[in-house]
């Protein structure tokens, strides 16, 4: 199938289809005489995996290892668990950091009287002026 066809299948774009291309996710397709790209089942099952471990949150290089554990039939299971549960420490991290960041704006919110004058807090610590505080450090 062409790329569009592949795109469709896959729910992958066909500019990321030609990026996870040229960084070697998958394979370079078969080209046909007209120099259309050429994309295959195992290629559409590929890329499928890849889009569901992106939407898991998995960066490119832990898709890259995931990739080659799927491809070993020798794998490990302790190895992808390994990989997963790393994975998980790093989104804990980012909930951790996107809960203090709401936090901020939810204080910062709270404090902006929000009427018709000039004066705003956010505006003030979004320019320095004051120090940005954690609601919850209070």
């Amino acid at each position: 199938m062409q790329i569009g066809e592949a795109s469709r299948a896959t729910g992958v774009s066909a500019k990321m289809i030609r990026h996870y291309e040229s960084i070697g996710l998958i394979p370079a397709a078969d080209r046909r005489d007209s120099n259309y790209r050429d994309y295959g089942a195992e290629d559409v099952h590929r890329l499928g995996f890849i889009r569901r471990a992106r939407d898991l949150g998995f960066s490119i290089e832990e898709i890259r290892d995931l990739l080659h554990l799927w491809g070993d039939r020798g794998r490990e299971s302790r190895d992808v668990k390994a990989l997963t549960l790393s994975h998980i420490a790093e989104l804990d991290q980012k909930i951790a950091l996107l809960g203090e960041m709401r936090a901020t704006l939810s204080h910062l919110a709270h404090c902006c009287d929000g009427d018709n004058r000039p004066d705003c807090p956010i505006i003030e610590s979004l320019a320095g002026a004051a120090p940005l505080q954690h609601a919850h450090r209070h």
